[in-house]
């Protein structure tokens, strides 16, 4: 059924242009005829609004995906480093929610551990909105800082690696079916903030799938019954990403294709120091707004790499 609302509405859309174009068409051979200048300004901005309708269908292309009108399950892991990477995982943390605020989606905090002075080691991040595993999977892999620390007395450079991951949401026992007997549900007392409820009551779950070794925690609410629900959520969404990874490593085998490591996947640098820079390393953009970027202003990234995507599959 929503596959079927989806392409509805992509047939109301095509519909809909194709009048659109007719009525500009109209319009032209009229004011042609009649030698009337006043219909040249509609006229032009008629056309502007069609051509700039036709570049947001071509970026829809991209969306050819079976999951990406999915909602998002966004995770944010700190690497080497400490303090430093930690920070620099907090600072994506906001960009993102920033990006997601923008854009009318809902967020949700599904799991967070904090860092013993700063930032955060890792956090999970529900992103509910109209195709928002389509847009964030350009965001999928490993994100560099370079930049002066302020946690250093020198105010020495620094370089900081945080490695993102992006899993579509997977619909429970359509995407994915996991047996009872398949896991394993622990419980324990939350290292988090939320009180002493929090502290003193085992309300933290962590849920071990047996068959693949998969572990997901969650401690973020009070209630140990949303927490285990929270964490089925993540085990979902991270059973569906490892089954689409076999068939991305499978796909690439029989084009001779070498899939690189999560870690070694560095796709994007964001450089505060000697000279402000963000730039992509698959797509080349770039742009030295790096205040603008670090507060949510992300779209020129996602657009320039599913444009590119769409370039691909035209090859």
């Amino acid at each position: 059924m929503r596959r079927l609302a989806e392409q509805k509405r992509t047939v109301e859309q095509w519909r809909s242009l194709e009048k659109s174009t007719v009525d500009i068409g109209e319009m032209i051979d009229l004011a042609v005829a009649e030698a009337d200048d006043s219909l040249t300004a509609e006229i032009q901005k008629d056309i502007e609004n069609l051509s700039a309708t036709l570049d947001k269908l071509e970026l829809e292309l991209a969306f050819s995906g079976e999951y990406d009108s999915r909602n998002a399950i966004l995770q944010i892991h700190a690497g080497a480093g400490g303090t430093e990477s930690q920070d620099w995982a907090e600072m994506l943390q906001r960009m993102y929610l920033r990006w997601a605020e923008k854009r009318g989606f809902k967020t949700e905090i599904l799991d967070e551990s904090r860092g013993e002075e700063v930032g955060i080691k890792n956090v999970t991040i529900s992103i509910t909105g109209s195709y928002a595993f389509g847009y964030l999977k350009s965001e999928h892999g490993v994100h560099r800082l370079v930049r002066l620390s302020p946690f250093d007395s020198d105010h020495a450079r620094h370089t900081s690696f945080v490695l993102v991951e992006v899993m579509p949401e997977a619909e429970e026992n359509v995407d994915v079916k996991i047996a009872p007997e398949d896991i394993k549900v622990d419980t324990f007392r939350s290292s988090g903030a939320g009180g002493q409820n929090v502290q003193k009551v085992s309300s933290a779950v962590r849920i071990t799938h047996i068959p693949t070794g998969i572990v997901v925690t969650c401690q973020t609410e009070r209630s140990q019954l949303q927490n285990k629900a929270f964490a089925m959520k993540i085990l979902y969404s991270r059973i569906l990403e490892g089954e689409l990874e076999k068939q991305a490593e499978e796909r690439a085998k029989l084009k001779g294709k070498r899939i690189e490591a999560g870690w070694g996947n560095q796709i994007r640098s964001y450089v505060l120091h000697p000279y402000k820079m963000v730039k992509d390393h698959r797509t080349e953009y770039e742009t030295s707004q790096t205040e603008a970027v670090l507060n949510g202003d992300i779209d020129g990234f996602i657009t320039a790499y599913l444009r590119s995507i769409v370039g691909k599959q035209d090859a």
